[in-house]
């Protein structure tokens, strides 16, 4: 009884503290998430620096695959961060994996996960040189060219966009020129 007693008072002290797994693991979440949109927000006048951004990139996707690979993720935002954070990876599996995370945490509730899922399912396609279905993708030839809307599949529907908190197909054709602008060069 009295161990009993003294593991209660333990876990009710690090639970106040903050110092439960869950806990650290949210936080951890959260820090990277906003390390990895931080990263995509120059100063203004400035454009993205990719050299410094990309080894970045690599370390968080991999932080967020060993706390994956260990059921750390547990929440919609969990899995929301997560999301955002593997959907910058290089590879369409990581893509495919980004867009199940979207799934899971809108099924827990979490509403920016919407518009997640339809970017990583565009991104996954995209990567396997199909076109995209949604209008959330951009890409450039090559580092100097400016950024264009990767091709989109005609049978997604405005109404269908909508849903997925995705502007109308003309918007995403209008923001061309301000993509080029924010993401500026690219390697």
């Amino acid at each position: 009884m009295v161990r009993h007693v003294a593991w209660m008072c333990l876990v009710m002290a690090a639970t106040a503290a903050g110092l439960t797994p869950q806990v650290q693991n949210d936080q951890e979440l959260v820090r990277l998430f906003t390390e990895d949109q931080a990263d995509r927000t120059p100063a203004p006048g400035r454009s993205i620096d990719w050299s410094t951004v990309l080894p970045r990139d690599r370390a968080r996707e991999t932080r967020v695959k060993e706390l994956y690979r260990s059921d750390a993720l547990q929440t919609g935002a969990d899995y929301y961060h997560a999301a955002m954070i593997l959907q910058h990876a290089p590879a369409p599996e990581d893509y495919l994996l980004a867009h199940e995370f979207c799934v899971v945490a809108v099924s827990q509730g979490e509403k920016r996960a919407l518009w997640l899922a339809a970017a990583t399912e565009d991104r996954f396609l995209m990567a396997l040189g199909r076109p995209q279905r949604f209008g959330t993708q951009y890409r450039s030839a090559d580092a100097t060219s400016p950024v264009r809307l990767h091709p989109v599949d005609g049978h997604v529907t405005d109404g269908l966009r909508g849903l997925f908190a995705v502007p109308p197909l003309a918007e995403a054709m209008a923001r061309e020129k301000e993509m080029s602008e924010r993401l500026g060069p690219r390697p």
